[in-house]
């Protein structure tokens, strides 16, 4: 497929990486979100992370410019209707990516490819509430999306090889990711090993063992992580890293994936991370630590 525009559905952490970084690799994206000050909101966060790309010359101003014309920001699921590829990445309950499928069923063309960026739900449950379960592929990004150059492909038990291998050719050709296939599981491979590390760190927090600076040095210097597994949690979200804990212990019953106690605690207190500012660490409003 000639793939030139993309649609983009959800305006959170991940939604604003994808469509900033398809964006720069020359793609037109229509970034939907609820309400038109959500969309602000989104495109407001967009332009802060090209800022701070400006700020350390990794691009020009006209760069910035460039990428930023090239997101549309839309409300209107029946705009999507041009686009080549969907890609959904809205937060991870089953209901509402299967309501948000069904209205993508109403607006799009047969044979446009629908994908979707969670991390731990079942690809062939969301593509059966679909007419064309075919075209129904899992497309997971990695946090943060510009600088981590891997997609998990995720085929469902109806995904189609043409559906795989032209999403494949759209993550490895034009991308420029590297595409690993996965065959569906809960957590797939890269959230299913990386949640069970970010938990496990924080029963060592729980047990008294270290403080969470030096767990994540720990970790970060010793092992040659860019961030300890407490900061990883922080950026990912801690909502998001409950949410898949709890995706995984339902599906596994295994008491490995049961979410640690503190990591309850602190979602329900409001702390989830760099987006709310306060996590295990402190961060400013660009989401940089403090």
């Amino acid at each position: 497929m000639n793939f030139k525009k993309i649609g983009v559905i959800g305006g959170g952490t991940m939604g604003q990486g994808i469509a900033e970084m398809l964006a720069a690799k020359g793609l037109d994206v229509l970034l939907v979100e609820k309400t038109s000050e959500r969309l602000d909101y989104s495109y407001g966060m967009i332009e802060t992370s090209l800022d701070k790309q400006l700020e350390k010359w990794a691009i020009t101003q006209a760069e910035k410019k460039l990428i930023l014309s090239r997101i549309q920001k839309v409300t209107h699921f029946a705009e999507l209707s041009s686009c080549d590829m969907v890609i959904e990445t809205i937060t991870e309950d089953l209901e509402a990516k299967q309501k948000v499928f069904n209205q993508l069923d109403a607006v799009c063309p047969s044979n446009i490819i629908l994908a979707s960026n969670t991390s731990t739900l079942s690809l062939t449950e969301l593509a059966s509430s679909t007419m064309y379960p075919e075209r129904v592929i899992g497309m997971h990004f990695i946090h943060p999306v510009g600088k981590v150059d891997l997609v998990e492909i995720v085929r469902g038990l109806k995904t189609s090889d043409s559906t795989f291998e032209d999403t494949k050719a759209f993550v490895d050709e034009i991308v420029d990711k590297k595409g690993v296939m996965i065959y569906e599981s809960p957590g797939f491979v890269s959230s299913r090993l990386i949640c069970l590390f970010i938990n496990e760190a924080m029963h060592v927090l729980q047990e008294g063992v270290a403080s969470p600076e030096d767990i994540d040095d720990a970790m970060r210097i010793g092992y040659q992580f860019q961030h300890g597994p407490l900061e990883m949690a922080d950026r990912f979200g801690l909502d998001s890293v409950l949410a898949a804990l709890e995706n995984m212990f339902r599906e596994y019953g295994e008491l490995k994936y049961r979410p640690s106690t503190i990591l309850k605690k602190m979602v329900r207190a409001g702390q989830l991370g760099a987006k709310s500012g306060e996590g295990f660490f402190k961060y400013d409003k660009d989401g940089d630590r403090i």
